[in-house]
């Protein structure tokens, strides 16, 4: 008896110890397929709901995957989209923080007060607590949820930080742009601190570690110690391949012929995370979760063209509403899918995953949720036609006003020197200063021939408005606003009403109490409890003192109500 027992711990040891001393993120770990030898495959028939593993990319451009014709390897993205449905009518958002609140809240920018650029670290903002999360939505219907990566979503207070929103652990960054080895983020000259937390501390014993690689190691940890039997959300939100262009140098040899040396260390940034990707996804296989798993791949803006990154052939870079600022790179692979191995054009946006993810794990997202999404499952799983017709690219009435645009142009009900964008069937409006409007070609060079390069320069700098026929001329080279007024004023009229429910912009002033020196060297809260109950204290009595004074009439109480009433509808109701 005690010989047996012997014997059982010192295989529990065995495996504990080969568990432990595992390299989850080394590329040549990885399988290939779903039959891979030493990969076993369970025979039952899957249970529901399924696993749900969001894969979200930080400024990968639309041309920086191979089935898209990319000098860059990706031979992960290209089998998992061949095997799978590949979105080729698929949008996003130009910059980092509407997408990613476009995704964790089913609306759109003028829904949450994020019309405006994105959460800066040294910003008193965040997602609106108000707002029910997707990982909130799938903990309701029984998901284990999980994030690794970045947020970028606002953490002045703890109620804003990943965990308090609807997930169960996380390990990744705050802000928006940190160092790949050290995790340090300087927003100014001086204003430096570190960035990597789990939970809601401060993981200083994990600096040095390649930030694709730690990510997918984690998510394999994640993977090897829950049971498939319950359902698991994972969103994982790489930092790659945003800047600065830091890559393994293994990675960069492999592009040592490249002569632009941003696209070179860009395109190795890349590869890393393809295999990171590849990883996970035998991760998947091997713990027994892979059957009945969604696996959907998404970047989140743009490439930004200067940096490495290719939109090409469409126009723009990120932070812009052409094509290359808002068409995403987004695939879906799953062994539920109905069918699988084609090219879905269904129009899809970001927003409609969040609806589209709770009706899978068989929760609801009603109208009364007031989503800006739409369940896309069946056009994604079936090929059914998309229940969207139309997309808000977004109004932004802070962005720079176009110096030639006015209300006059703009038949009297929409000042065209505000930016927005809206696609409405086949038809794409743009208002303002859409942005860098250049077609920019592959940087494959060290430097572009003039000739070449001043051809593909077409911006005017006098116009206000552009209309395209997305589905007739998708790279936005025929403008015509000239030609068709009334598609341009039917368009300026459904701006006019998206505008009526939007709510004023958030983007307050920075506080100096966030620099890291004042929070141990760290990004972090820095809201304290105290100051938090003081604003709530002094809220409520503001709103006491409202009510007290409501049938008392005064010149003074009718300026006090017209500023506040200017000053929060100036922005973003008035245009």
């Amino acid at each position: 008896m005690a010989m047996h027992a012997l014997t059982g711990l010192s295989l529990v040891s065995l495996l504990s110890f080969g568990y432990l001393s595992w390299d989850w993120s080394k590329p040549s770990l990885a399988a290939d397929g779903p039959g891979e030898a030493g990969v076993e495959q369970p025979s039952a028939a899957p249970p529901q709901p399924p696993h749900i593993i969001f894969i979200l990319t930080d400024d990968q451009g639309y041309h920086d995957v191979g089935y898209h014709g990319s000098d860059i390897e990706t031979p992960t993205l290209d089998r998992l989209a061949a095997e799978g449905v590949k979105l080729e009518n698929y949008y996003i958002q130009p910059i980092c923080t509407p997408s990613r609140s476009q995704l964790l809240t089913g609306r759109y920018q003028i829904h949450t007060g994020l019309q405006h650029s994105i959460i800066r670290p040294r910003q008193p903002n965040c997602l609106p607590l108000d707002q029910v999360t997707l990982p909130q939505k799938l903990q309701e219907a029984g998901y284990s949820t999980h994030m690794v990566g970045k947020w970028h979503l606002g953490f002045y207070r703890k109620e804003c930080l990943p965990t308090r929103r609807g997930f169960d652990t996380f390990l990744g960054s705050l802000t928006g742009n940190v160092d790949y080895y050290t995790y340090d983020n300087c927003d100014g000259p001086g204003v430096c601190g570190f960035d990597l937390h789990e939970g809601e501390s401060v993981a200083w014993g994990l600096s040095g570690q390649y930030s694709t690689m730690l990510y997918a190691q984690r998510v394999s940890h994640i993977l090897a110690s829950h049971s498939p039997r319950r359902p698991l959300f994972l969103y994982v939100a790489f930092q790659a391949v945003h800047t600065p262009l830091q890559s393994p140098r293994e990675y960069l040899y492999r592009y040592r012929t490249m002569g632009n040396v941003a696209r070179r260390k860009y395109a190795a940034m890349v590869t890393c995370m393809d295999e990171a990707v590849r990883n996970i996804t035998w991760a998947l296989k091997r713990y027994g979760f892979y059957n009945n798993s969604v696996i959907i791949f998404s970047s989140d803006n743009g490439g930004q063209t200067f940096s490495g990154g290719s939109n090409w052939p469409l126009r723009g870079r990120k932070g812009t509403y052409w094509e290359g600022g808002v068409r995403g790179l987004g695939f879906v692979h799953s062994p539920l899918l109905k069918r699988k191995r084609r090219t879905s054009r269904a129009l899809v946006h970001i927003t409609d995953w969040y609806p589209t993810l709770v009706g899978l794990a068989g929760g609801t997202a009603s109208a009364a949720d007031g989503l800006d999404g739409y369940d896309v499952w069946p056009a994604i799983s079936e090929g059914r036609a998309s229940p969207r017709t139309e997309i808000l690219h977004n109004i932004d009435p802070l962005y720079n006003h176009a110096r030639h645009g006015s209300l006059e142009a703009g038949f009297g009900i929409w000042n065209t020197a505000v930016q927005a964008a809206i696609r409405v069937g086949e038809w794409k409006l743009l208002t303002g200063d859409p942005g860098y409007g250049d077609w920019i070609p592959p940087q494959t060079l060290a430097a572009f021939p003039g000739s070449w390069w001043n051809l593909e320069r077409m911006a005017s700098a006098r116009q206000a408005v552009w209309l395209f026929n997305i589905s007739a001329d998708p790279y936005e080279r025929e403008d015509l606003a000239g030609q068709r007024p009334d598609v341009v004023r039917t368009l300026l009229a459904r701006l006019v009403d998206y505008n009526r429910t939007a709510i004023p912009v958030r983007y307050p002033a920075e506080n100096p109490r966030a620099h890291p020196d004042f929070n141990g060297g760290a990004w972090g809260p820095w809201a304290s409890d105290e100051e938090e109950e003081e604003e709530e204290e002094e809220a409520g009595r503001a709103r006491s003192f409202s009510r007290g004074r409501r049938k008392k009439k005064c010149k003074i109480c009718k300026l006090r109500s017209f500023f506040r009433k200017l000053n929060t509808r100036l922005m973003s109701q008035r245009i």
